[in-house]
C-alpha cells in the first residue's frame, strides 16, 4: 500500500475534477496517470502543480516547448523518478525529441554531476589548496552530442542548481549569457525544473510503500 493513494477520476469533485480536466487536455491523455491522482488528495498542491506545468513547462514562453521538455527530462534523471522519466520522455517524443538525444541528455546530466561533486568540494573545502589542482576530469561529451550547444547549458544550469554547485551554477549562467541567452530564458530554465522536481518529490514520497 502507497503512502498516498490516486484519488481516482471518478472520486473527483469540484476544483479537483476541473484541474485532472485541464491536466489531461495538457498532456493529451484521456487518463491521467497514478502520479498525478495522488496530487488529487491535496487539491490545493495539484492546482499549483497544473498552473505551473502549463506556464513553465508545456507551453512557449521565454523558451519554447521542445526547449522545456528537454530541461524537464533532464530533471526527472537527475531525481531518478521512474514515474517522471516515463511521463516526461513520452512528451519529448511526442514534439519530436529523437531517442539518442533523450539518452544524451541522461549522459549531460550525469557529467554534469561529476563536475558538481568535484567543484562543490573544492568551493566547501574551505582550503585554496585544491583551489590550484587540476580538475582533471574528463568532458567531451559537453560538445559531442545532438543537442546543440545551448540546449547542453541549460541542462548544465538546471542540474548545477538542483545539485547546489554554486561555482557550478554560476559558471554555467555566465556561459549560457556568453552563448546569448537572455535572463528571462535562464529564469525559465529554472522554473521548469523547479516545477517538475517538485512533482518528482511528491510522487517519490506518495509511492513509497508502507
Amino acid at each position: 500500500m502507497s503512502l498516498i493513494a490516486p484519488l481516482p477520476e471518478a472520486e473527483a469533485v469540484d476544483k479537483t475534477a476541473q484541474t485532472y480536466a485541464r491536466l489531461k487536455e495538457t498532456l493529451g491523455v484521456a487518463e491521467l496517470p497514478d502520479a498525478i491522482l495522488a496530487m488529487g488528495r491535496v487539491e490545493p498542491f495539484l492546482r499549483d502543480f497544473y498552473m505551473n506545468f502549463k506556464r513553465f513547462v508545456a507551453t512557449d514562453g521565454a523558451i519554447d516547448a521542445r526547449t522545456k521538455a528537454v530541461i524537464a527530462y533532464a530533471t526527472a534523471c537527475q531525481a531518478k523518478s521512474t514515474v517522471w522519466i516515463d511521463i516526461l520522455r513520452q512528451r519529448a517524443l511526442t514534439l519530436g525529441i529523437e531517442e539518442t538525444q533523450l539518452t544524451e541528455v541522461l549522459a549531460v546530466v550525469s557529467t554534469n554531476s561529476m563536475y558538481n561533486t568535484f567543484f562543490k568540494f573544492r568551493d566547501l573545502s574551505g582550503s585554496e589548496l585544491f583551489s590550484g589542482m587540476a580538475v582533471g576530469l574528463r568532458a567531451h561529451l559537453f560538445s559531442a552530442t545532438s543537442l546543440g550547444e545551448q540546449w547542453v547549458e541549460m541542462i548544465n544550469i538546471a542540474i548545477s542548481n538542483l545539485n547546489a554547485c554554486k561555482p557550478c551554477t554560476s559558471g554555467h549562467v555566465d556561459a549560457a549569457r556568453q552563448m546569448g541567452l537572455k535572463d528571462e530564458q535562464i529564469l525559465e530554465v529554472i522554473q521548469c525544473a523547479a516545477t517538475v522536481a517538485s512533482a518528482c518529490q511528491f510522487t517519490s514520497v506518495a509511492s513509497l510503500d508502507l
